[in-house]
């Protein structure tokens, strides 16, 4: 689902964020746009005026209240997207943030204007264009891949059970986004945002900088404004970190919050998906639709009596006001740039009505990556081979072991620029029930829940905590991968607790976002801090798709 970004140090460890990382290739570019699209004769309302690349994208709130002013239609927004992923993401600043077009969205469009036609929307996403990353299964025309040339052509035997969930809200699943292969979990010397299939993704902001991973596609299509809203996946820092250096806001809820079924995994114990957006209510009207129990994904049950209705009801621009929100100065200092934003940040906060507690720091920082990799190594093996069988005898590869075969056999497409270590020391883990995994296990949820989080909040009676999510993004290096410097996704990760990052300034026209984090269960909450921040600062500004960042700012 997707992994972490820093190389190993030389010591052969796999690191926190090498999970999320990956490099340029070639692979098989986008399907081609509809033949409605293609120059042919278009029909019925014309498509929706959507903003030059230099302007904001307009909210799915906007975007619904267009629809039902007769302003807009399904049809002429999804026309609309397609046409500037086809003029900016294929052509122009070629992001490649898109790996396929769904072939059936217009129709699928007119199907939705036909029934607001005759019954009215069935919710909030009615009819809005979303995006969503390659690793999520869809029962349709378009494949589910990973980004790997070793699952082109898989089919799917059902839609992932929040594909569903969507589908029943009335979005439309425009197509999906590249991403670091196989969420970045193959190599620790990976370059993030590159997929065999897909090739690179690049920032919007400066084009030669980095996506961070592994959900790169996502997040950069929705900082270009390509889609309403996209929906990533996380098991250590792939929706906070693209969200971050792409200057949107991304949620990643606690694990259970939302199903895992249908998506090829990494951790049981730690992926989740989330929303991306351009805004917080944005995000948070995506996150209602996704969350929901499943019965095929026991983590699941836990969220029963916790999943709120409407993630927007109770977004308040005064909610920071008596808040205790608690510094986790552990997460600072790994760039003095990003300390001075995010040191603004706090006294925005401060100016807000917040009460910090400064430090508060979670004592146990750093004693849980080494268990962290090893749970992640076990469980990469088991449950990548569950998801395998679940697409059956016809499945292009069925194994670990096949895959680690596949990228052998095609090492030119495959690994141009770095290798798949981290792939062979998971399969050399043994089963679940293995000592070295179990007592690992039990580490990690000792040391980043009851002696971590839950232990600093207690202690400071804490709503939430606060830290830089990550960097500014750095150059894109397909030779020696990424240099991710620092962030702090790890210890809500680990704990499989919820984390929020907004936009919270600029280092050289790059963004940084902070982030709130904490309790498991706590979305609502951290939610409702996270837009009263929003609301007070509005950091977030479009991206100019400059060619390099301007080291003059």
């Amino acid at each position: 689902m997707n992994g972490v970004a820093r190389s190993d140090g030389g010591n052969g460890r796999i690191s926190r964020r090498g999970f999320l990382k990956t490099g340029i290739a070639g692979g098989t570019l986008l399907a081609a746009l509809p033949e409605a699209l293609a120059g042919k004769e278009r029909r019925g309302t014309p498509p929706a005026p959507l903003p030059p690349p230099e302007e904001e994208g307009k909210s799915i709130d906007e975007l619904a209240a267009g629809m039902k002013s007769g302003s807009y239609t399904a049809k002429s927004l999804t026309e609309s997207y397609l046409m500037r992923i086809g003029e900016i993401d294929r052509n122009g600043p070629a992001l490649r943030s898109v790996i396929e077009l769904n072939p059936d969205a217009l129709a699928i469009a007119e199907d939705l204007d036909r029934e607001r036609r005759a019954k009215g929307p069935r919710g909030p996403l009615h009819g809005i264009p979303l995006l969503i990353k390659d690793n999520i299964d869809t029962a349709d025309r378009m494949s589910t891949t990973a980004g790997s040339l070793a699952l082109v052509g898989s089919k799917p035997p059902e839609d992932a059970y929040l594909v569903r969930r969507l589908r029943n809200a009335g979005a439309i699943i425009l197509g999906k986004t590249n991403l670091s292969e196989w969420a970045n979990i193959r190599s620790s010397h990976s370059t993030s945002g590159w997929s065999g299939r897909g090739g690179l993704t690049r920032n919007p902001y400066a084009l030669d900088r980095n996506t961070s991973g592994s959900s790169s596609g996502s997040a950069a299509g929705v900082s270009a404004n390509l889609c309403a809203a996209a929906v990533g996946t996380e098991t250590d820092g792939s929706i906070v970190s693209p969200s971050s250096v792409n200057g949107i806001v991304g949620i990643k809820p606690t694990v259970g919050l939302v199903s895992r079924t249908g998506i090829i995994p990494i951790s049981h114990t730690q992926d989740t998906a989330g929303p991306m957006a351009r805004s917080v209510r944005d995000a948070a009207i995506l996150l209602g639709a996704l969350a929901g129990s499943d019965g095929v994904d026991a983590a699941t049950a836990a969220s029963k009596g916790r999943i709120a209705t409407d993630y927007t009801r109770g977004l308040d621009e005064n909610a920071l006001r008596g808040a205790r929100i608690g510094v986790v100065r552990k997460y600072f200092g790994f760039l003095d740039k990003v300390d001075v934003v995010i040191n603004a940040a706090l006294d925005v906060l401060k100016a807000a009505g917040a009460v910090l507690v400064d430090p508060a720091d979670i004592e146990t920082i750093g004693k849980f990556d080494d268990t962290e990799n090893t749970v992640l190594l076990y469980e990469l093996k088991a449950d990548m081979s569950a998801y395998l069988a679940r697409l059956g005898a016809d499945a292009p590869v069925h194994s670990l072991k096949e895959i680690i075969e596949f990228n052998d056999k095609h090492r030119s497409t495959e690994m141009p620029y770095f290798a798949q270590e981290t792939f062979l020391k998971a399969e050399a883990k043994g089963p679940l029930t293995s000592k070295e995994y179990t007592d690992a296990l039990e580490a990690d949820i000792r040391l980043s829940r009851k002696e971590g989080i839950d232990a600093v909040m207690e202690k400071f009676n804490l709503d939430a905590l606060v830290a830089p999510t990550d960097g500014p993004a750095w150059l894109t290096d397909l030779i020696d991968g990424d240099h991710y410097i620092g962030g702090s996704s790890t210890a809500a990760a680990v704990a499989g607790y919820p984390s929020v990052t907004v936009p919270a300034g600029f280092v050289f026209g790059l963004p940084v976002g902070i982030s709130f984090f904490g309790r498991a269960w706590s979305e609502a909450t951290l939610i409702r801090l996270a837009y009263a921040y929003e609301q007070a600062t509005r950091n977030r500004r479009p991206p100019q798709f400059l060619p390099t960042a301007d080291l003059s700012l």
